[in-house]
């Protein structure tokens, strides 16, 4: 299992990137279907959260909406112009926040797992972490 340690900025990158091409891979294979999308949001939200590293984990539950959002693109209804395509993005985020919350949810308690775990280790050794 690959271990890669994201900054906050990376792990940005991954978790917007991957859900726009799995967007794309949505509206291609399923034609757009938001619960497909969302199903799919889930465990790159888990993901994020488990790769970015010690330093950055504040930064997890905040590019996850953002990278859903990213993702939205090519699933959303869209019409003819950028009015159509705002409105079709506005309603699939209004219609889609279940998956949203859970996958902020999921990336959220993960960090915080991670950084009540990583305060225990420090406080049983004494390390003090630089001021």
């Amino acid at each position: 299992m690959p271990n890669p340690r994201l900054t906050g900025l990376g792990g940005g990158l991954f978790c917007g990137a991957l859900m726009f091409l799995l967007g794309c891979l949505d509206a291609l294979l399923f034609g757009g279907s938001p619960t497909v999308y969302g199903v799919l949001f889930l465990p790159v939200c888990a993901l994020t959260a488990l790769w970015i590293r010690r330093g950055d984990l504040v930064t997890a539950p905040v590019v996850v909406p953002i990278a859903f959002m990213a993702g939205l693109i090519p699933v959303a209804d869209a019409g003819d112009g950028a009015g159509d395509r705002v409105m079709g993005l506005v309603t699939a985020l209004a219609t889609e926040a279940g998956w949203l919350y859970g996958g902020t949810l999921i990336a959220g308690l993960i960090a915080t797992v991670r950084k009540v775990a990583l305060m225990n280790r420090r406080r049983m050794t004494g390390h003090r972490p630089p001021v």
